[in-house]
């Protein structure tokens, strides 16, 4: 292990308590759950000092969740911010999901043309009105890669004074942790490590919403933050454009653990593992939680048909299964992204159902990316309901699908298998199982909105995406027609599907995708693989359990089974062309 940073910060509530005068009149915005905010209030009133101590992260949300009596209010108003470095919808976004936890009152958001940051509030209860001014305290700043951006941040009023800002201990971790990794000499050599951890211990105690499977968690935007941040640095740094997918730094883990009052981040580099967590078998088609990766390989091995595999950065093995057929060929994939669980499940159910038919005529991959999957095994035994996005790229650091022979060489590692099963089957479909957070994803450090994955901030049901060779495009269609027609048979499903989608109009505004029979869609033309058509599933999976996460990957695997019958038609009808 090689340090960079082993920092301890006071606490921003204790600091308040600390330097408080008895008689004063107190309003503070800082990055802690209720239950501490509250006993920091009770110990300033046994100080003499009347203070209220809010939420500066998604600030209205907390406001309604704490102060505003909804007893009476048939419809709401709130009129939000517009900042010209932000998006328009940020803090329409920042409410989220506010508009399903109001009962029946209607509620209504409206652009103000200013930037000021603060909520204009509207409470209708018969014929009265009442209005409510909700602060919502942010600074304009410069992040480590040179883009300005509008962040929450704390805020100390005194004595009714208008304020100023508060450097609260979150934030104050936060710039020391990436200005510790900024600092260091990295050399100029893709990878700079093996993996980067960066282990951070907060108080702040996770907020389970009754929503869906909502959660605020100030640790796991801090994870999402930290993770983020260190990617559009070292792409900086190696002088590619923000979001490039092909960067190579190597392995960045943010662990980011609850404590009883203690703040730290230590910063170094290790060496990378080799193993799995893996936890019990069970039984596949009712599985409750992403499974052991001794399960896969075994389950993979009942599919039959020739073995062919691919090793990892770390020396993981990837394997795979080549079943041949008359049918038209249909390679099917998952964990990709491996912190999207309910496609690798989904992926084995689908090829044990089709390993059954004589013609069946398929690839199966189920989990492409086992350094990522073993990364997401080892932060769930700490935080099982967070996102953790730091298990989506490979221990390269890179997103597989954009790792090609060009940019790598002759060191594909996990790409490997996807040319294997391509040169082995032959197939013209490739069928993707994916999945994207399925509650909020924020960064509230650096804009809040998640930088180039704005589209996936919100859940918003079953989303599949399609992309194609341009002779392919009625092929496509039809595609998506079928498959999602399928889909809509499932009971409750489109229930699903429209739930979210009605809450997420509501707080982002116009969709931008298109509704293809219940299920958003998007279908674009790319010719950047030599698989003529990719279909891609985006299931809300992110941290679900149970029956949810049974729904999921039965989802899933309803897609790769219909898709697969779909193509049959589909091929047959183009040679007859």
């Amino acid at each position: 292990m090689s340090p960079l940073l082993n920092q301890t910060f006071t606490r921003t509530l204790d600091a308040i308590v600390e330097l408080a005068i008895p008689g004063q009149l107190l309003e503070a915005w800082t990055f802690d759950d209720t239950e501490s905010r509250r006993e920091a209030e009770r110990r300033l009133q046994e100080k003499g000092v009347t203070a209220r101590i809010r939420s500066a992260y998604k600030p209205l949300l907390f406001a309604f969740l704490e102060e505003i009596d909804l007893d009476g209010v048939e419809a709401i108003e709130v009129r939000y911010p517009v900042h010209a470095n932000a998006p328009a919808n940020r803090f329409r976004l920042e409410a989220y999901p506010l508009a399903a936890l109001v009962g029946e009152a209607k509620i209504d958001f409206i652009a103000r043309n200013d930037g000021d940051f603060h909520y204009d509030v509207s409470l209708k209860r018969g014929e009265r009105i009442e209005s409510v001014i909700v602060l919502a305290p942010n600074r304009v700043h410069t992040d480590i890669v040179g883009e300005i951006n509008v962040s929450p941040t704390g805020w100390l009023k005194l004595g009714g004074q208008p304020g100023e800002r508060l450097a609260t201990d979150y934030e104050e971790l936060f710039e020391a942790g990436i200005k510790a990794v900024a600092d260091h000499a990295w050399g100029d050599q893709e990878p700079y490590f093996e993996e980067l951890n960066i282990r951070v211990v907060h108080p702040a105690k996770d907020i389970l919403l009754p929503v869906g499977d909502e959660v605020v968690s100030l640790r796991e935007a801090l994870h999402e933050d930290f993770y983020f941040s260190l990617l559009e640095f070292f792409q900086k740094k190696s002088g590619r454009p923000l979001g490039d997918r092909g960067l190579r730094p190597g392995q960045i883990v943010p662990e980011i653990a609850r404590s009883n009052g203690e703040i730290s981040v230590v910063i170094e580099t290790r060496a990378l593992t080799t193993g799995f967590s893996d936890g019990d078998e069970q039984p596949i088609d009712t599985a409750q939680e992403p499974i052991a990766e001794s399960q896969v390989r075994k389950l993979l091995a009942e599919v039959g048909g020739d073995a062919f595999e691919a090793r990892s950065r770390s020396g993981r093995i990837l394997s795979a299964r080549y079943k041949s057929g008359d049918d038209a060929a249909v390679m099917i994939s998952g964990g990709q992204h491996p912190n999207e669980t309910t496609g690798i499940v989904g992926a084995l159910r689908a090829a044990r159902k089709l390993g059954q038919r004589k013609q069946a005529h398929f690839t199966i991959s189920p989990l492409e990316n086992p350094d990522g999957y073993a990364v997401h095994q080892r932060l769930r035994l700490d935080n099982p309901r967070h996102m953790h996005h730091a298990a989506r790229y490979t221990a390269l650091g890179d997103d597989l699908e954009y790792r090609t022979s060009e940019n790598a060489g002759t060191n594909l590692f996990e790409k490997e298998i996807r040319f294997k099963a391509e040169k082995r089957s032959d197939a013209k479909l490739h069928v993707n199982l994916h999945g994207y957070p399925s509650h909020e994803w924020t960064r509230p450090l650096s804009g809040y909105v998640p930088r180039n994955f704005a589209m996936w901030t919100l859940p918003k049901g079953f989303f599949l995406i399609i992309r194609h060779h341009p002779d392919w495009e009625r092929q496509a269609e039809a595609l998506l027609d079928r498959v999602t027609r399928h889909l809509g048979a499932i009971p409750g499903l489109l229930d699903y599907n429209n739930r979210q989608i009605a809450l997420y109009e509501i707080h982002a505004g116009e969709t931008g995708f298109r509704i293809i029979n219940g299920f958003p869609c998007l279908s674009s033309v790319d010719d950047r693989h030599t698989v003529p058509m990719t279909l891609i599933t985006e299931y809300p999976d992110e941290t679900i359990y149970g029956d949810d996460f049974i729904t999921g990957h039965t989802a899933q695997m309803e897609t790769v089974l219909s898709a697969y019958d779909a193509w049959q038609d589909i091929m047959r009808e183009r040679a007859s062309a």
